[in-house]
């Protein structure tokens, strides 16, 4: 049974259980959540008993890291192997003015967006809190010296069909690894049961959206999953920023001679009109099909103005990782590579 996904808390009534004092969850959860401790060896403030009695019962429940792949602009992608053999990726991205880990909450992902690798490979289960906070504490021991100072549920599978764990793996981030709630993104593919609870909940998790395309035919054959027609989705985004407040951003993948002409720009700052949003472009990286091309340098700069002179805040994602196939919607192929080997 693993002790990380445990908080504080819980880890202070689970030791008492044992018959230690409740002071010394304390220091558990300090060798779990910022120590990084993979055995119960390294946690030498615990007496020797006392790790022998958890080392019998428990599990410290860190991944195994299969392959670390490092990119020239420093990103860094994580091959991790789960305790059933199942396998992940996760993502360290490093900027000038933050360290980020990019989280997997499933293994697989049921949503299906077709140009998104992870998608391809089909869903096989959700992860549990334990398992999604231990792709943040293997970044930070592979990415940098830096400490990871913002998180985004962005990897593979989609958060909001794992609600509970996610957001139990979110409080573990900022109670116990130290990350500001703030600094804590969950990007979706459209959930819109999900987005009405963050915004119910008052979730202070800031929120993405993956939209694609301004219009429900054009977005079924991009996400043929996608189960909420756009003009739900955008109403649920509306109750979303009117009760927490906060912005939500809007991410738009550029598939070459798909959905990046001129007047699926209109058509997205119509939608989008009045809304307190941020649209993020991101050109389509190739994930090994033929299917979709790159958009050109032109198409991504005259969409990208069309949309600011329509009144659309609008920024273009940095293609970061490619030359590791760490790029947004390239996750899952090294993990069939690696099982074939």
């Amino acid at each position: 049974m693993p002790l990380l996904g445990r908080d504080t808390s819980e880890l202070r009534a689970l030791l008492q259980k044992e018959g230690a004092p409740a002071y010394r969850g304390g220091q558990l959860a300090e060798w779990l959540y910022r120590r990084r401790a993979l055995t119960f060896d390294e946690m030498s403030n615990l007496p020797g008993a006392l790790r022998t009695r958890l080392q019998d019962k428990y599990e410290v429940g860190r991944s195994r890291l299969v392959t670390a792949c490092h990119s020239q602009d420093g990103t860094v992608k994580l091959l991790l192997e789960l305790r059933d053999g199942a396998r992940i990726e996760t993502v360290g991205l490093p900027y000038a003015d933050r360290f980020s880990g990019c989280l997997s909450t499933q293994v697989g992902c049921p949503v299906g967006c077709v140009f998104c690798a992870t998608g391809q490979g089909g869903f096989t289960r959700n992860l549990t809190a334990g398992e999604i906070v231990d792709q943040a504490l293997a970044i930070q021991a592979e990415g940098s010296d830096r400490r990871l100072d913002h998180v985004i549920f962005m990897g593979m599978g989609e958060p909001l069909l794992n609600y509970e764990a996610v957001m139990k793996a979110a409080r573990l981030l900022n109670n116990e690894v130290g990350v500001a709630m703030r600094h804590i993104t969950l990007s979706t593919g459209g959930i819109v049961p999900g987005i009405l609870r963050l915004a119910e909940e008052k979730s202070q998790l800031g929120l993405a959206v993956s939209l694609h395309a301004p219009a429900d035919n054009l977005r079924r054959r991009i996400v043929p999953n996608a189960k909420w027609p756009v003009a739900e989705v955008i109403a649920a985004c509306h109750q979303y920023i009117r009760l927490t407040g906060r912005r939500v951003t809007f991410e738009y993948c550029l598939l070459g001679g798909v959905n990046d002409d001129l007047e699926q720009a209109r058509q997205l700052a119509a939608l989008l009109h009045g809304l307190n949003c941020h649209v993020n472009l991101i050109p389509y990286n190739s994930s090994g099909t033929a299917r979709f091309r790159e958009p050109s340098l032109e198409s991504i700069r005259a969409f990208r103005r069309a949309l600011a002179n329509l009144g659309i805040q609008v920024t273009q994602r940095l293609r970061r990782g490619r030359d590791i196939e760490a790029a947004c919607g390239q996750l899952r192929q090294r993990i069939d590579k690696e099982t074939r080997l």
